[in-house]
């Protein structure tokens, strides 16, 4: 069957948000089904313009009056079924969803015609806290419901149905209409076997954004749906048990309902930030009051958590522990399972709980040792700046706090646009010098470097890691070998590195038995990029890196803290098959 997908659109008094909805979904050049739940004047006088505007491509569906928002979306569905559409993509009208992520649950969409394509969201700080944490308990629901973790987030309104599919279940069974409906459809396909897959997708609230979950009524509701699925699951359990060892439907003849859970590689920028800042300020100020041995003793049940729940960073470790025992096979070499995962996170929570004891004073000069100073001695002597190149391997913020409370050097981090923003606020909170020294980029090209420049003229030392590819800078990598197979790194460091003129080091730090132990080596007094041999040399450059990495992380096995399929494209971890 041909592939044919749309978009649906459930509206009710959004007026304001609707036409930047609309605008950045067109583009796509997907019909687009509207629906009108029973909207206010101002609203339907908006959405009546939008459909002059964009009569070529939207439709526009009026229901009489409010009937909730699973009224309004089955209704879409239908109308888009019945105009011979195959997929209907549903996506909230209040622009809270990402439209640029539309391309790939599409291609999700094609790969497996038959599966549900469900958004799993990657909030900001804009997200209210009583509905992030509210959500949690909605979806233990559903995984108990389902007997299953496949459905990761039963609540994101960014999703994408094979219509007949979902028109047979809302045909044949009464479903709510209000915002239960969002949970209790997906419950109902999981017993109907069908096959799930997730896509992480970024979600932002407005600040002055309309909301219309009631929040007394709409949570009764949902209460009373899982009580309502609770009981179905009970009713249905030996036919769920045994759906257990049978291929859902869509999926392909050789996947189990297990394998549906099974991770699959996505772009690291994709992967949702784990960790509650609540939960991170509550470590800090443990720390504060308990110090730092007391504390530490909480990161083994808060790992073992993690290592339970986080089947893509345990296969990543696997995977890594993999490609090192390939090319380092010896008794010390840690091999792949869970207890590696365990203490490969373990030190993970370490590293990161040393970066908060550095920033609070509770790390001094005597903790941290180099392993020969003479290159940064000779430096810092010179005046000059430099670009420093690391990676995710130890801990690189060890440094920088030190450097800044001791004056010793001028380091600023560079780091990716984005990432990490929870910890990153829980740090800043602690040392108001930490954010002054963070430079964030989205990635690293001539508007880059010009913005460094005058910071390297100033002698600072800026601090990269080479180690992984900014969202914006996809295409523009070098595979290397490393540890013995091909991997992707990105350009961007030589390219910048070219651009600013100045010495380039690389910088390692690891925790050793003794404390923490320094490696600072020079890398190149200047990297040029003959116009004619450029590709030739960053694949030399590129390759070079690649060799130190692979040496230190034999050095550390545990400490190199990349939990994704470094391995992988970053253009096939990009394309939505997650």
């Amino acid at each position: 069957m041909k592939f044919a997908p749309c978009i649906v659109i459930p509206i009710y008094n959004h007026k304001d948000a609707i036409g930047a909805t609309v605008a950045n979904l067109a583009v796509h050049g997907l019909p687009i089904f509207v629906v009108d739940d029973g909207s206010d004047e101002p609203t339907r006088q908006v959405l009546a313009a939008l459909a002059l505007r964009y009569a070529q491509q939207m439709t526009l569906l009026h229901l009489p009056e409010n009937g909730g928002k699973g009224a309004a979306v089955m209704a879409g569905l239908r109308a888009a079924r019945a105009a011979g559409y195959t997929h209907a993509l549903q996506i909230d009208a209040d622009g809270q969803h990402d439209a640029t992520d539309v391309p790939r649950f599409l291609d999700a969409a094609r790969a497996e015609p038959g599966a549900v394509i469900l958004g799993r969201p990657v909030y900001d700080d804009s997200v209210p806290k009583a509905r992030l944490y509210g959500r949690y308990l909605t979806h233990v629901w559903v995984w108990i419901e389902t007997l299953s973790l496949t459905i990761r987030d039963s609540m994101c309104g960014f999703r994408l149905y094979p219509l007949a599919l979902a028109c047979e279940l809302i045909d044949s069974v009464r479903l709510p209409t209000r915002m239960d409906f969002d949970i209790e459809i997906l419950v109902r396909l999981h017993w109907r076997r069908a096959a799930f897959r997730s896509i992480p997708t970024r979600v932002t609230y407005a600040a002055d954004g309309v909301s219309h979950f009631d929040v007394l009524w709409d949570n009764v509701r949902i209460s009373r749906s899982h009580t309502r699925l609770v009981f179905g699951m009970l009713w249905r359990l030996p036919m769920l048990l045994a759906h257990k060892v049978m291929p859902r439907r869509g999926a392909p003849a050789e996947t189990a309902d297990e394998r549906a859970d099974e991770p699959r590689p996505e772009a690291w920028w994709r992967i949702a930030e784990r960790g509650s800042r609540l939960g991170m300020s509550l470590l800090a100020l443990s720390c504060k009051l308990f110090g730092r041995r007391f504390t530490a003793l909480w990161l083994h049940p808060v790992v073992a958590y993690f290592l339970l729940t986080g089947r893509a960073a345990r296969a990543a470790s696997d995977n890594y522990f993999a490609h090192l025992n390939a090319v380092a096979p010896s008794a010390d070499t840690p091999r792949p399972g869970w207890l590696s995962a365990y203490r490969h996170m373990l030190a993970f929570a370490q590293s990161g709980f040393d970066k908060l004891a550095a920033w609070t004073g509770r790390v001094d000069d005597t903790d941290v040792t180099f392993d020969d100073p003479t290159a940064f001695e000779a430096l810092i002597a010179s005046g000059k700046g430099a670009l420093v190149i690391g990676a995710h391997l130890g801990n690189l913020e060890m440094m920088r706090a030190l450097a800044i409370r001791g004056d010793h050097a001028k380091v600023t981090a560079v780091v990716y646009t984005e990432h990490a923003r929870r910890f990153n606020a829980v740090l800043a909170a602690s040392n108001p010098e930490f954010a002054r020294h963070l430079l964030e980029v989205g990635d690293f090209g001539p508007e880059t470097a010009v913005l460094m420049q005058q910071r390297i003229d100033a002698g600072e030392l800026l601090v990269i890691v080479g180690d992984r590819v900014p969202a914006r800078e996809a295409g523009r990598t070098t595979d290397a070998q490393f540890l013995g197979a091909s991997a992707p790194f990105a350009q961007g460091p030589y390219v910048l590195a070219h651009a600013l003129g100045c010495p380039v080091y690389l910088f390692f730090c690891l925790k050793e038995r003794d404390g923490y132990r320094m490696y600072f080596e020079p890398f190149a007094e200047r990297i040029e990029l003959p116009r004619r041999e450029r590709a030739q040399h960053l694949a030399a450059w590129a390759q070079r890196y690649a060799l130190r990495l692979e040496h230190y992380c034999r050095k550390a096995p545990y400490q190199w803290f990349n939990f994704f399929d470094f391995w992988a494209s970053p253009k096939r971890g990009a394309n939505g098959r997650t």
